[in-house]
Protein backbone atom coordinates (compact mmCIF):
# COMPACT_ATOMS: atom_id res chain seq x y z
CA UNK A 1 0.00 0.00 0.00
CA UNK A 2 2.89 2.65 -0.48
CA UNK A 3 0.80 3.89 -4.49
CA UNK A 4 -1.72 6.92 -4.06
CA UNK A 5 -5.34 5.53 -4.00
CA UNK A 6 -5.92 6.51 -7.68
CA UNK A 7 -5.75 3.39 -9.95
CA UNK A 8 -8.27 1.61 -11.49
CA UNK A 9 -7.14 -1.58 -9.72
CA UNK A 10 -7.26 -0.08 -6.34
CA UNK A 11 -10.82 1.72 -6.97
CA UNK A 12 -11.84 -1.97 -8.33
CA UNK A 13 -10.96 -3.29 -4.89
CA UNK A 14 -12.05 -0.44 -2.73
CA UNK A 15 -15.30 -1.04 -4.66
CA UNK A 16 -15.59 -5.00 -3.89
CA UNK A 17 -14.28 -4.28 -0.16
CA UNK A 18 -17.29 -1.61 0.23
CA UNK A 19 -19.99 -4.56 -1.11
CA UNK A 20 -18.78 -7.23 1.56
CA UNK A 21 -18.08 -4.90 3.98
CA UNK A 22 -22.35 -3.80 3.47
CA UNK A 23 -23.23 -7.09 3.39
CA UNK A 24 -21.70 -8.55 6.69
CA UNK A 25 -17.77 -8.52 6.33
CA UNK A 26 -16.69 -12.40 7.43
CA UNK A 27 -14.57 -12.20 11.15
CA UNK A 28 -11.79 -13.23 9.74
CA UNK A 29 -11.95 -11.24 6.91
CA UNK A 30 -11.79 -8.05 8.93
CA UNK A 31 -9.45 -9.09 11.03
CA UNK A 32 -6.73 -9.68 8.96
CA UNK A 33 -7.32 -6.39 6.58
CA UNK A 34 -7.66 -4.60 10.06
CA UNK A 35 -4.55 -6.37 10.57
CA UNK A 36 -2.78 -4.62 7.23
CA UNK A 37 -3.82 -1.79 8.08
CA UNK A 38 -2.42 -1.70 11.34
CA UNK A 39 1.25 -2.41 9.52
CA UNK A 40 0.55 0.32 7.06
CA UNK A 41 -0.41 2.93 10.32
CA UNK A 42 3.06 2.06 11.29
CA UNK A 43 5.15 2.51 8.17
CA UNK A 44 2.87 6.41 7.53
CA UNK A 45 2.83 7.39 11.34
CA UNK A 46 6.43 6.88 12.61
CA UNK A 47 6.15 9.66 14.72
CA UNK A 48 2.71 9.38 16.55
CA UNK A 49 2.97 10.17 20.30
CA UNK A 50 0.60 12.07 22.62
CA UNK A 51 1.26 15.48 21.68
CA UNK A 52 0.70 17.10 25.00
CA UNK A 53 4.02 18.04 26.89
CA UNK A 54 4.30 16.26 30.59
CA UNK A 55 6.52 14.74 32.85
CA UNK A 56 4.41 13.28 35.26
CA UNK A 57 1.32 11.24 35.53
CA UNK A 58 -0.78 14.18 37.16
CA UNK A 59 0.69 16.61 34.61
CA UNK A 60 -0.82 14.37 32.27
CA UNK A 61 -4.21 14.19 33.83
CA UNK A 62 -4.08 17.99 33.99
CA UNK A 63 -2.80 18.68 30.16
CA UNK A 64 -5.57 16.39 29.69
CA UNK A 65 -8.24 17.81 31.01
CA UNK A 66 -7.00 21.40 29.79
CA UNK A 67 -7.17 19.96 26.20
CA UNK A 68 -10.71 19.93 25.54
CA UNK A 69 -11.96 22.26 23.38
CA UNK A 70 -8.37 23.70 22.81
CA UNK A 71 -5.36 22.50 20.49
CA UNK A 72 -2.31 20.20 22.30
CA UNK A 73 -0.20 23.18 21.04
CA UNK A 74 -2.18 25.93 22.85
CA UNK A 75 -2.00 23.39 26.30
CA UNK A 76 1.60 23.57 25.75
CA UNK A 77 2.24 26.80 25.75
CA UNK A 78 -0.03 26.96 28.96
CA UNK A 79 1.09 24.28 30.89
CA UNK A 80 5.16 25.46 31.83
CA UNK A 81 3.97 28.09 34.04
CA UNK A 82 1.04 25.91 35.76
CA UNK A 83 3.15 22.78 36.49
CA UNK A 84 5.46 25.28 38.05
CA UNK A 85 2.87 26.94 40.17
CA UNK A 86 1.08 24.06 41.07
CA UNK A 87 3.78 20.95 41.04
CA UNK A 88 1.62 18.75 43.00
CA UNK A 89 -2.19 17.22 43.95
CA UNK A 90 -2.45 19.69 46.99
CA UNK A 91 -0.69 22.64 45.53
CA UNK A 92 -4.02 22.35 42.93
CA UNK A 93 -6.43 21.35 46.27
CA UNK A 94 -5.45 24.82 47.51
CA UNK A 95 -5.24 26.56 44.81
CA UNK A 96 -7.07 30.50 43.94
CA UNK A 97 -9.57 30.02 41.69
CA UNK A 98 -8.81 33.27 40.05
CA UNK A 99 -5.50 32.97 39.97
CA UNK A 100 -5.99 29.16 38.30
CA UNK A 101 -8.52 30.79 36.24
CA UNK A 102 -6.30 33.62 34.75
CA UNK A 103 -3.82 30.81 34.16
CA UNK A 104 -5.91 28.69 32.08
CA UNK A 105 -7.38 30.99 30.50
CA UNK A 106 -6.79 30.53 26.65
CA UNK A 107 -7.63 27.50 26.87
CA UNK A 108 -11.02 27.92 26.89
CA UNK A 109 -14.28 26.60 29.51
CA UNK A 110 -11.63 27.99 31.81
CA UNK A 111 -14.43 28.16 34.74
CA UNK A 112 -15.30 25.05 34.59
CA UNK A 113 -11.70 23.33 33.96
CA UNK A 114 -10.79 25.10 37.07
CA UNK A 115 -13.56 23.41 39.00
CA UNK A 116 -12.22 20.44 37.56
CA UNK A 117 -8.43 20.38 38.47
CA UNK A 118 -9.00 21.91 42.04
CA UNK A 119 -11.36 18.93 42.33
CA UNK A 120 -9.18 16.58 41.04
CA UNK A 121 -6.61 17.70 43.36
CA UNK A 122 -8.81 17.39 46.59
CA UNK A 123 -9.50 13.86 45.69
CA UNK A 124 -6.29 12.21 44.85
CA UNK A 125 -5.45 14.23 47.90
CA UNK A 126 -8.17 12.46 49.84
CA UNK A 127 -8.69 9.59 48.40
CA UNK A 128 -5.00 8.24 47.02
CA UNK A 129 -2.34 9.86 49.40
CA UNK A 130 -1.55 12.69 46.72
CA UNK A 131 -0.42 9.95 44.04
CA UNK A 132 -3.23 9.71 40.64
CA UNK A 133 -4.03 6.40 40.71
CA UNK A 134 -2.97 3.75 37.84
CA UNK A 135 -6.56 1.61 37.16
CA UNK A 136 -9.44 2.89 34.97
CA UNK A 137 -11.98 2.09 37.61
CA UNK A 138 -10.11 4.87 39.99
CA UNK A 139 -9.47 7.07 37.47
CA UNK A 140 -12.95 7.64 36.18
CA UNK A 141 -14.59 8.40 39.87
CA UNK A 142 -11.63 12.01 39.87
CA UNK A 143 -13.39 14.88 38.98
CA UNK A 144 -12.62 16.21 34.93
CA UNK A 145 -11.80 12.21 34.09
CA UNK A 146 -14.12 10.20 31.99
CA UNK A 147 -12.68 7.14 30.23
CA UNK A 148 -10.87 8.88 27.11
CA UNK A 149 -8.88 10.55 29.68
CA UNK A 150 -8.16 7.44 31.87
CA UNK A 151 -7.12 5.99 28.53
CA UNK A 152 -4.75 8.54 27.41
CA UNK A 153 -3.28 8.10 30.94
CA UNK A 154 -2.78 4.99 31.14
CA UNK A 155 -1.34 4.29 28.01
CA UNK A 156 1.07 7.07 27.84
CA UNK A 157 1.72 7.92 31.78
CA UNK A 158 1.70 4.40 33.44
CA UNK A 159 2.61 2.06 29.98
CA UNK A 160 -0.99 0.67 30.80
CA UNK A 161 -2.67 -0.31 27.10
CA UNK A 162 -5.58 1.74 26.74
CA UNK A 163 -7.38 2.58 23.70
CA UNK A 164 -8.37 6.48 22.90
CA UNK A 165 -11.87 6.84 21.67
CA UNK A 166 -11.74 10.73 20.46
CA UNK A 167 -13.41 12.16 17.31
CA UNK A 168 -10.85 11.34 14.73
CA UNK A 169 -10.68 7.57 16.27
CA UNK A 170 -14.27 7.13 16.13
CA UNK A 171 -14.86 8.72 12.87
CA UNK A 172 -11.82 6.62 10.97
CA UNK A 173 -12.86 3.23 12.82
CA UNK A 174 -16.02 3.33 11.33
CA UNK A 175 -15.59 4.74 7.86
CA UNK A 176 -13.05 1.71 7.43
CA UNK A 177 -15.93 -0.80 8.57
CA UNK A 178 -13.82 -1.60 11.57
CA UNK A 179 -17.09 -1.40 13.59
CA UNK A 180 -20.31 0.00 13.27
CA UNK A 181 -20.89 0.88 16.73
CA UNK A 182 -21.51 5.05 17.95
CA UNK A 183 -20.74 5.19 22.10
CA UNK A 184 -17.49 5.80 22.37
CA UNK A 185 -17.16 2.36 25.11
CA UNK A 186 -18.56 0.07 22.82
CA UNK A 187 -16.55 1.58 20.38
CA UNK A 188 -12.83 0.64 22.56
CA UNK A 189 -14.66 -2.86 23.10
CA UNK A 190 -15.04 -3.97 19.30
CA UNK A 191 -11.52 -2.31 18.59
CA UNK A 192 -9.75 -3.78 21.46
CA UNK A 193 -11.25 -7.33 20.15
CA UNK A 194 -9.07 -6.42 16.87
CA UNK A 195 -6.12 -4.96 17.76
CA UNK A 196 -3.47 -6.62 20.17
CA UNK A 197 -3.94 -5.49 23.33
CA UNK A 198 0.44 -4.40 23.51
CA UNK A 199 -0.53 -2.10 20.59
CA UNK A 200 -3.68 -0.11 22.25
CA UNK A 201 -2.29 2.88 22.86
CA UNK A 202 0.55 3.29 19.95
CA UNK A 203 -2.61 2.49 17.58
CA UNK A 204 -4.57 5.10 19.09
CA UNK A 205 -1.85 7.40 18.20
CA UNK A 206 -1.78 6.60 14.53
CA UNK A 207 -5.34 6.19 13.86
CA UNK A 208 -5.37 9.48 15.83
CA UNK A 209 -2.67 11.09 13.66
CA UNK A 210 -3.87 9.98 10.13
CA UNK A 211 -7.93 11.33 11.01
CA UNK A 212 -5.73 14.69 11.65
CA UNK A 213 -3.11 14.77 8.50
CA UNK A 214 -5.15 12.66 6.18
CA UNK A 215 -8.70 10.97 6.57
CA UNK A 216 -10.56 14.21 7.38
CA UNK A 217 -14.37 14.66 8.39
CA UNK A 218 -15.74 16.09 4.94
CA UNK A 219 -13.18 16.00 2.47
CA UNK A 220 -10.84 13.11 3.22
CA UNK A 221 -7.42 12.95 1.03
CA UNK A 222 -8.44 9.77 -0.45
CA UNK A 223 -6.69 9.99 -3.63
CA UNK A 224 -3.37 10.56 -1.00
CA UNK A 225 -3.91 7.70 0.80
CA UNK A 226 -1.86 4.72 1.46
CA UNK A 227 -4.93 2.93 2.51
CA UNK A 228 -6.88 3.08 0.14
CA UNK A 229 -7.26 -0.54 -1.22
CA UNK A 230 -8.36 -1.16 2.40
CA UNK A 231 -11.22 1.31 2.90
CA UNK A 232 -14.63 0.65 2.03
CA UNK A 233 -15.37 4.55 2.12
CA UNK A 234 -12.82 5.65 -0.69
CA UNK A 235 -14.07 7.79 -3.16
CA UNK A 236 -15.89 10.10 -0.14
CA UNK A 237 -13.41 12.19 -0.72
CA UNK A 238 -11.17 13.67 -3.77
CA UNK A 239 -9.49 10.59 -5.79
CA UNK A 240 -7.40 12.81 -8.29
CA UNK A 241 -3.84 12.72 -6.89
CA UNK A 242 -3.44 16.31 -6.88
CA UNK A 243 -6.78 17.66 -5.46
CA UNK A 244 -6.30 15.26 -2.44
CA UNK A 245 -2.80 16.12 -1.64
CA UNK A 246 -3.65 19.60 -1.19
CA UNK A 247 -5.84 18.49 1.71
CA UNK A 248 -2.94 16.16 3.24
CA UNK A 249 -1.79 18.55 6.05
CA UNK A 250 0.84 17.80 9.29
CA UNK A 251 4.83 17.98 9.97
CA UNK A 252 4.74 14.67 8.37
CA UNK A 253 3.06 16.43 5.33
CA UNK A 254 6.02 15.69 2.61
CA UNK A 255 6.96 11.61 3.99
CA UNK A 256 3.16 10.93 3.83
CA UNK A 257 2.77 12.15 0.04
CA UNK A 258 6.34 10.64 -0.55
CA UNK A 259 5.01 7.32 0.50
CA UNK A 260 2.31 7.36 -1.71
CA UNK A 261 4.36 8.79 -4.47
CA UNK A 262 3.40 12.34 -5.19
CA UNK A 263 5.36 15.70 -4.80
CA UNK A 264 5.06 17.72 -2.32
CA UNK A 265 3.88 21.31 -4.25
CA UNK A 266 3.85 23.30 -0.56
CA UNK A 267 0.42 23.68 -0.97
CA UNK A 268 -1.74 22.64 1.99
CA UNK A 269 -5.64 23.31 2.23
CA UNK A 270 -5.75 23.75 5.79
CA UNK A 271 -3.73 24.64 8.81
CA UNK A 272 -2.37 21.52 10.29
CA UNK A 273 -3.75 22.12 14.34
CA UNK A 274 -7.17 22.98 14.85
CA UNK A 275 -9.16 23.04 18.00
CA UNK A 276 -9.50 19.22 19.59
CA UNK A 277 -13.51 19.80 19.01
CA UNK A 278 -13.34 20.91 15.35
CA UNK A 279 -12.55 18.45 12.50
CA UNK A 280 -9.17 19.71 10.65
CA UNK A 281 -10.70 19.71 7.60
CA UNK A 282 -13.40 21.42 7.94
CA UNK A 283 -13.03 23.50 11.12
CA UNK A 284 -16.97 23.04 11.65
CA UNK A 285 -17.87 21.66 15.56
CA UNK A 286 -17.36 17.58 15.03
CA UNK A 287 -19.08 14.94 17.65
CA UNK A 288 -17.05 14.40 20.70
CA UNK A 289 -16.76 12.46 24.35
CA UNK A 290 -15.27 15.37 26.61
CA UNK A 291 -14.80 15.16 30.18
CA UNK A 292 -14.88 18.79 30.26
CA UNK A 293 -16.83 20.77 30.48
Amino acid sequence: MTSAGTSPGVARKAATLAKRVAAGEPSLGRARRVGRMLRELTATHPDAHCELDFRTPLELAVATILSAQSTDKGVNLVTPALFARYPTAVAYAQAERPELEEMIHSTGFFRNKASSLIGLGAAVVERHGGELPHTLDELVKLPGIGRKTANVILGNAFDIPGITVDTHFGRLVRRWGWTTEEDPVKVEHAVGELVPKRDWTMTSHRVIFHGRRVCHARKPACGACSLAAECPSYGEGPTDPVQAAKLVKGPSREFLLAHVGLADDGASASPADTPAGLDAATATPAAVERDVP
